[in-house]
């Protein structure tokens, strides 16, 4: 289908097309997951580019502080312009940044590249608000979340496919690679999505005062983000310390810590189902029930040191697969009920959201680090735990009129 045939946004219709839902979740997995790739190939990297490991861990900082960046600044401009455009311009400045960190011959050249990738990957926050706003309102749970799990798997899976690619091909044949596949998703968004009317009319500095005004006039918004950005600690805080812990007490290497990305991306793809209950139960009801549940997965953590140490592998697995079910499952419950609450305003809502998703993955790491320097594997699954049933406090019954 040509540009100039694609209509304007139409209602919703009854069903989707399920190549449309895959090409959505395709390209949240894709984008979200360029911000991923550098963190296994530092080591790598580092030695090509004649920079100290200190310098080189720039380079996933950058893109982690783009990505932010990127959230507040980029993503409540779907609202103001057709989406369909935003997402095709996103893609195709993503790609070529994925490109220019391909090309980097100094460690300048690829820091700055690695900020705009990460700037550029926030097309996924504007593809879910998209994919919400085609689905009918019976079913918008169930394709958001067949569109999030793009995005864990992407998340979870990056890690996996860029050190085993850069060990055998190298770290710029895994970025040259991302372009590619990022280019492709975007040739697919092209032919599937339709024209979005714009929600508003308010210039660019109005749209990011009205995140104010969002965030203030709704409770329900606001209990959303501090459960999921607590839920987010605890799961930044596990991933962020695994690889070290299973090395220091096992002697274990990167490749085994990737494979416990298979296991969580298990758990993720369970998670379509959340929105399905979402739809059918409510999304407040189903959000308790996936925080109780990631709580569980957590506190399995805690019977480490009474197993035998030949299942405490095994546990870590099982565990992974049951918090991450519940990590997304309460994500997607929290952005069917936040996506209903302003149907105008549906990207400042995701930005907001996505907001306290990332600053909780930034707590998580930061003191996920502190716990294992501290007291060990304990204090990391103490802080998981803790995060979880703190997050399950927030989203506690009670009754609120504009819940």
């Amino acid at each position: 289908m040509s540009v100039l045939h694609i209509p304007a946004i139409a209602p919703p219709a009854q069903t989707l097309a399920p190549r449309l839902i895959l090409a959505m979740a395709a390209a949240t997995g894709f984008s979200v997951a360029s911000i991923y790739y550098s963190q296994p190939m530092l080591g790598v990297m580092g030695p090509s580019l004649s920079a100290a490991p200190a310098a080189i861990g720039l380079v996933p900082t950058l893109t982690q502080l783009g990505y932010a960046l990127g959230i507040l600044l980029l993503a409540p401009l779907g609202d103001r312009f057709d989406r369909r455009r935003l997402i095709l311009v996103k893609a195709a400045l993503l790609a070529m940044a994925l490109g220019g960190a391909a090309l980097a011959g100094s460690l300048p050249t690829l820091l700055l590249a690695s900020l705009l990738v990460g700037l550029t990957a926030t097309v996924a926050q504007d593809v879910v608000p998209a994919a919400a706003s085609l689905a009918p309102e019976a079913n918008r749970g169930a394709v958001v979340g067949k569109v999030m799990t793009g995005l864990l798997l992407g998340i979870l899976l990056s890690r996996v496919a860029s050190g085993l690619v850069a060990e055998w091909l190298g770290w710029r044949t895994m970025f040259g690679l991302a372009a590619l596949s990022v280019g492709l998703m975007a040739v697919a968004l092209g032919r599937e999505l339709p024209r979005f009317a714009p929600s508003t009319t308010l210039r660019y500095p109005a749209l990011l005062a009205s995140l104010v005004a969002l965030w203030r006039g709704q409770p329900a918004l606001r209990r959303a983000v501090f459960a999921q950005g607590l839920l987010a600690v605890g799961f930044s805080a596990f991933w962020s310390t695994l690889a070290l812990m299973l090395h220091s007490r096992y002697q274990l290497g990167s490749a085994v810590a990737g494979a416990f990305g298979i296991a969580g991306a298990a758990g993720a793809l369970a998670a379509p189902l959340a929105g399905r209950w979402a739809d059918r139960l409510g999304s407040h009801a189903v959000a308790r029930i996936a925080i109780l549940v990631a709580l569980c997965g957590f506190a399995m953590l805690l019977l480490d040191p009474w197993l035998p140490r030949v299942t405490v592998v095994p546990l870590l697995a099982v565990s992974a697969m049951v918090f991450d079910f519940g990590f997304q499952s309460a994500l997607v419950s929290h952005q069917t009920l936040v996506y209903g609450l302003m149907p105008e305003a549906r990207s400042r809502l995701n930005a907001l959201l996505f907001t306290g998703v990332f600053l909780g993955m930034a707590a998580g790491g930061a003191l996920g680090s502190l716990a294992l320097a501290e007291w060990g594997w304990m204090g990391v699954a103490t802080l998981a735990t803790a995060a979880a049933a703190l997050s399950l406090f927030v989203r506690r019954p009670r009754p609120l009129p504009t819940s």
